[in-house]
């Protein structure tokens, strides 16, 4: 009898051992590659903006949490079906599976749109027009046998994408969190456009069984992405930005206190972008010593929220006579780390700086409104929700 017991208590002591010592599987999957480039723009090419992040997101992760296994689709200039990545993720028992990509838009002459998005597998809504999905899984055309693979899957057809139902729906919280939790950080890190979280269906996402999502970094047919995503500092803060959003998502789901990740050492700075040829326009002068906005007060009227539009992010200062504000007038800056961030407006009237954004759009399609408290960076939603509440 006792060593019946002890049989058990040994096999059941294996068993905890086996799941303790289980590491946690990331995989990490570059968009595109080899003979798919993906979209092109300005020269610039997807597959390569893509595969910079994922390296760059996947070393901060190695680098910082030593339980976690990192596999990538791909490390190096190479074409990977769809469904082989996906697969890739299903062998491993991934716990969770991030797709990275760049946006675009259709056109000789493609609409000024900019900012982050992160999709989740999930139907889109039926007044959309082309998503980004169609263009992503166009990829498939490029397999000799993607129609008896994907069931006679048509990526230019709108109507194809009812064919697919969500499979994976016991994931779909948990990779609706990973997103929220990506747009976050990403957007909170790099100053960039926070498109939102959104769901279409992606061939990459649909044969997955983890959490699991895809985010487009930015559009790179539009000329402020496009030269924020092909700077090596910027590819360093979306992969830091990808870590906190990965390690706050494990930490969640393995039931432990949510921490700020360590920051990783960010790449050697880009060199500067080329400043577009045209007549200057005398802007005001920029303070000759700029602090950044948390050690000097934003504050004009008591202790209400100021709001602002943010136009442009680098990691090196502009002058004030710059031709990359455009003319722009009143043009402030502050340091957010290692990146200077310029701003227009200074008011605590949310009316009057989302009048101002329609105009700085103009010139900045990517420009957004950013709220401070105090001299300190503050939710806007929460700004907005202060200001209605103060106006009553």
């Amino acid at each position: 009898m006792l060593k019946r017991i002890f049989v058990v208590l040994s096999l059941v002591w294996c068993v905890v051992a086996m799941a303790a010592a289980k590491q946690y599987v990331l995989v990490i999957d570059a968009g595109h590659g080899g003979k798919d480039a993906g979209a092109c723009y300005g020269g610039a090419k997807e597959k390569d903006i893509n595969l910079s992040v994922a390296l760059a997101f996947g070393r901060c992760v190695e680098q910082n949490c030593k339980d976690v296994k990192v596999i990538y689709t791909r490390t190096k200039d190479v074409f990977v079906p769809l469904h082989e990545r996906a697969a890739i993720a299903n062998r491993n028992k991934a716990d969770v599976f991030i797709s990275i990509h760049t946006n675009s838009m259709p056109g000789k002459q493609p609409k000024a749109v900019s900012g982050i998005e992160t999709y989740t597998m999930g139907m889109r809504r039926s007044d959309e027009k082309l998503s980004a999905a169609q263009r992503e899984n166009e990829v498939i055309s490029y397999e000799s046998d993607y129609k008896q693979r994907y069931a006679g899957y048509d990526p230019k057809s709108p109507e194809s994408m009812l064919i697919f139902e969500v499979i994976n729906e016991q994931n779909m919280a948990a990779s609706v969190e990973l997103a929220t939790l990506i747009q976050k950080k990403t957007c909170a890190l790099t100053g960039r456009r926070n498109g939102g979280v959104r769901q279409d269906v992606f061939l990459v996402l649909r044969e997955t069984s983890m959490p699991a999502c895809l985010v487009e970094l930015g559009y790179i047919t539009t000329t402020s992405d496009r030269s924020f995503l092909t700077g090596k500092s910027n590819v360093s803060l979306l992969g830091q930005g990808l870590y906190q959003a990965f390690v706050a998502f494990k930490n969640k789901q393995q039931g432990k206190a949510v921490s700020t990740p360590a920051k990783v050492a960010a790449a050697p700075a880009q060199e500067p972008a080329p400043e577009v040829k045209k007549k200057e326009e005398k802007p005001d002068t920029l303070p000759k010593e700029s602090k950044p906005e948390s050690a000097r007060s934003t504050t004009p009227v008591g202790d209400a929220p100021v709001f602002k539009v943010q136009v442009l992010t680098g990691d090196r200062k502009l002058s004030a006579n710059s031709s990359q504000f455009k003319g722009l007038k009143g043009v402030d800056s502050y340091k957010d780390g290692n990146m200077w961030k310029y701003t227009v407006g200074n008011s605590t009237n949310y009316n009057e700086i989302y009048a101002l954004l329609k105009q700085v759009r103009q010139k900045f399609p990517g420009a957004f409104i950013i709220a401070f408290k105090a001299g300190e960076r503050m939710d806007v939603n929460e700004a907005i929700r202060e200001f209605k509440k103060n106006k009553k």
